[in-house]
């Protein structure tokens, strides 16, 4: 069983991703953490030397390198707005979106230098970028969790749709 966390940056995925593995015995992959090993590369590395394209294309290899695992994925905010990203994952493990508003995901991502999007766009244009893939993410994941709550809420609601899946 392999579950893929989705979502804007700042939602949780990483901070949830670890919760929900530690506490059901599943191995924990940072998506960007990976690609950056794989690649011996930062993410803003790849994004200017081989650009985003280059990045897609490792990153949709990565969530199926991924599906072979057990594990807890936590994703890069665009990787399930690549559809070629999103059926793999979807065809090989379950994909929650954690739905958490903007201003929340922006407090937390406002300063952080290690993502492209934040440096190089503005509050208003990341929070045009957010509304465009909100949509995306409902459209491409398995189930949406109201991640507008503790990590162990929202990890709690994911163990428990697991249950029921």
């Amino acid at each position: 069983m392999t579950l893929y966390l989705c979502g804007f940056m700042g939602c949780g995925k990483s901070t949830v991703g670890k919760l929900l593995a530690e506490k059901s015995g599943l191995k924990f992959t940072d998506l960007d953490d990976y690609i950056e090993e794989k690649e011996q590369m930062s993410i803003p590395e790849i994004f200017a030397q081989k650009g985003e394209g280059y990045f897609r294309e490792r990153e949709a290899a990565a969530v199926k390198e991924l599906s072979a695992e057990n594990s807890v994925v936590a994703c890069g905010g665009g990787t399930i707005i690549n559809d070629n990203s999103a059926r793999i994952a979807r065809e090989n493990g379950t994909v929650f979106f954690l739905d958490i508003p903007f201003e929340t995901c922006y407090s937390r991502i406002k300063d952080d230098t290690h993502r492209p999007l934040v440096v190089n766009n503005t509050k208003e244009q990341l929070h045009g970028i957010f509304s465009q893939r909100h949509d995306i993410y409902l459209k491409n994941s398995t189930l949406s969790v109201n991640a507008d709550n503790t990590p162990e809420a929202v990890c709690d609601e994911i163990m428990n749709a697991v249950k029921n899946i």
